[in-house]
This record gives structure tokens, C-alpha cells and sequence, in this order.
């Protein structure tokens, strides 16, 4: 075998911060990103950037720019459309599990994260927001006791997290923990027929919402 150039894991942080950037609306759709820029900003070399860049690439997150590099791709309606149903149905039946299986462990747990983004969403944050927003659905998936549910959905979170950010960006107003307090109370409560309808709802609200704000974007855009 051929001896590893780069860590692995640092390539994965490199990744996650720019998701980060672009997900808190500090890389816009249409920008130019410069390896060296970001490579500066990160301390680390161009290697695990070039590396976290084509992954990115890969993911349809970045496109290739005319002439040399890359952009931050625009999010398509019909991409995110079709994520939402797509996580509508995962994330029901995480919810259904967990309330079945796991209502104790979720009265011990998610509490603290309700808490938790309670406090990001009042310092707002839209970065602190979106990665307590992943870490209690992660939870939930966790509680479900079904060990598929985490790596389906795990392709979905790139794409969730810009979602998620130009949701947060446009209406602050939208009160997620209410919801989520609301599903967590019926997982607690073991009712999986009302926590897998709420956690369809919330996700369904959602999309209803981004999808309609993309499209008046486009539309004033002119594509």
C-alpha cells in the first residue's frame, strides 16, 4: 500500500469548516474560492484544502469555475425538494424508534440539547445553530437503536447544513426549538405514532419554506 499523504481527519476538518462558511453565508453561492486563502486562514497547507476542495466538488457543493478553480454552487429547488422527502421519511422513523425503544434515555438526554439551542438560536449564531440543529437529530438517530439510519442520512447533512444556514439567514424569526421540543416530547412519552407525524411535519414546514424563498430568489435573479 501506498503511504498516506495527507491525515484523513484533517482533510475531514478542512471539509467542515468550509461547509461552515458557506452554510453561515461568509461564501456566497457564485464565489470564488482560493485555495490559498482558505489554507492561510485554516494554518494548514494547500494539500488537504486541494483535497477537501475536490470532495466538495464531488458533492455538488462546488462547481468548476470558468477558466481556473472553483465557486460556490447555487442551491437548486429540485435538489433541495428532493432531499426533504427524502429525510421526511429517515427522520420519521428515527423518531418512531426512539420513541419505542428509548424514551428513557431521550427524557435524559434531550432536554439538555433543547437547552443548548435555545441558547445558540438567542445569541445568533447561525453556525452554533446549525450544529446543535444536527447534533439533536443525530441523538434521536442514535436513540433509534437502528444502526442504518445515521450512515443513509449521512450523505444528506452536506447538503442539509446549507439548507439549514439559508433558512436561518432569511428568517430568524422561525422558532425550530419550539418543534423540537414538541417531537421530544412525544419520544418521551413513547408515542411513536405522534413523533414520527411531527417529525415529518417539521421537516415538510421546512422545505415548504426554503423551496418557496429559492424560488423568489431565482425569479429576482432572473434564472
Amino acid at each position: 500500500m501506498k503511504s498516506i499523504a495527507t491525515p484523513p481527519k484533517l482533510v475531514e476538518q478542512v471539509h467542515d469548516a468550509i461547509i461552515s462558511e458557506i452554510a453561515a453565508g461568509k461564501l456566497k453561492p457564485g464565489e470564488r474560492i482560493i485555495q490559498e486563502q482558505i489554507a492561510q486562514e485554516l494554518g494548514v497547507s494547500r494539500q488537504p484544502v486541494q483535497q477537501a476542495l475536490l470532495l466538495l466538488r464531488n458533492q455538488g457543493v462546488l462547481h468548476d469555475a470558468p477558466g481556473r478553480g472553483m465557486v460556490v454552487a447555487p442551491l437548486d429547488p429540485h435538489q433541495v425538494r428532493n432531499m426533504y422527502d427524502i429525510r421526511a421519511m429517515l427522520e420519521g422513523l428515527a423518531f418512531r424508534r426512539a420513541a419505542e425503544v428509548n424514551a428513557h434515555n431521550s427524557r435524559k438526554l434531550g432536554p439538555a440539547l433543547i437547552r443548548k439551542g435555545r441558547e445558540a438560536a438567542a445569541e445568533g449564531s447561525i453556525a452554533a445553530m446549525i450544529a446543535v440543529d444536527l447534533e439533536f437529530h443525530q441523538l434521536i438517530h442514535e436513540l433509534s437503536k437502528n444502526p442504518l439510519i445515521a450512515p443513509t442520512m449521512q450523505p444528506l447533512w452536506i447538503y442539509t447544513q446549507r439548507v439549514m444556514g439559508e433558512a436561518l439567514m432569511r428568517d430568524s424569526s422561525h422558532d425550530i426549538w419550539a418543534q423540537h421540543e414538541t417531537m421530544l416530547a412525544a419520544v418521551v412519552d413513547g408515542d411513536g405514532d405522534a413523533a414520527e407525524a411531527l417529525a415529518r411535519r417539521h421537516i415538510e414546514q421546512a422545505a415548504a419554506i426554503v423551496i418557496e424563498r429559492l424560488q423568489v430568489a431565482s425569479r429576482l435573479a432572473g434564472y
